[in-house]
């Protein structure tokens, strides 16, 4: 239309989008701030800018490409950790049980509990839940299931400690801000560390309680570097590059 301003300017050959104002408070937010940073650096930074222009509590993420070859069964990193201080958020757990497991799955603080009921729930469509543990003699049920939670991060697996007759361990360590990391097919993890408003120290040991266990989690048949890159970042904040020397032990 004409007497507007487009959004796009031109420079040479290429159209560039306009910055908004957040993205230039940003921008100078991190004039002269030194990348790659360490992580305690990086946290203090990123505290700075969420509480200068976001609006809302921001999660925290960390994501980090790893020299390994994903195509080799010896090299697959996927595991758990507990975050000392949680995600800060509350997490809905639901735990296909039967029985006395299904009320030790309630007694323990799951938020719903059963077995076919609840399978025919999700059938239907129900996904009012963040995790979903099973007990080894519910996950033949659950097997028909597999198209509909497997694209949704959300079927049981042992190595997430989500298949289990210890409900009540599996239900307290996920309310307690258990995580799961795990290599996707680009070589890349992709976790979250807590929130904005955390405390720097509450972000810190979180960072590095994940690091320990991704650090623990080297293949022993990698050669080479293990970690190739790593960002700190908020869900609308800029990625803070870290120092992968500072982080590897």
């Amino acid at each position: 239309m004409e007497g507007r301003k487009s959004a796009i300017t031109t420079k040479g050959n290429y159209k560039m989008a306009k910055l908004t104002k957040k993205q230039k408070k940003m921008q100078e937010m991190l004039e002269g701030f030194t990348q790659p940073s360490t992580a305690v650096d990086a946290i203090k930074k990123l505290k700075e800018i969420s509480n200068e222009v976001s609006k809302f509590n921001e999660t925290v993420e960390c994501h980090m490409r790893l020299g390994i070859d994903v195509r080799q069964a010896d090299q697959q990193i996927r595991s758990t950790v507990v975050l000392p201080a949680g995600l800060g958020k509350e997490v809905k757990v639901c735990v296909i049980a039967k029985g006395a497991k299904a009320t030790e799955a309630t007694e323990a603080g799951a938020d719903f509990a059963g077995a076919e009921e609840i399978i025919d729930k999700i059938a239907g469509g129900w996904f009012e839940f963040d995790t979903l543990i099973a007990t080894p003699d519910c996950m033949g049920m659950l097997g028909k299931l597999g198209r509909v939670l497997g694209p949704k991060g959300l079927m049981p697996n042992p190595k997430a400690g989500t298949v289990t007759m210890d409900v009540t361990k599996a239900v307290n360590d996920i309310k307690a801000g258990k995580i799961e990391y795990r290599l996707d097919k680009t070589n890349i993890i992709h976790v979250p560390v807590g929130k904005a408003s955390f405390t720097e120290e509450q972000l810190s040991d979180n960072f590095q309680t994940l690091m320990g266990a991704i650090n623990k989690a080297k293949p022993s048949s990698l050669k080479g570097q293990y970690i190739k890159s790593a960002t700190i970042t908020s869900t609308m904040g800029p990625g803070v590059k870290l120092n992968v020397v500072k982080i590897c032990l």
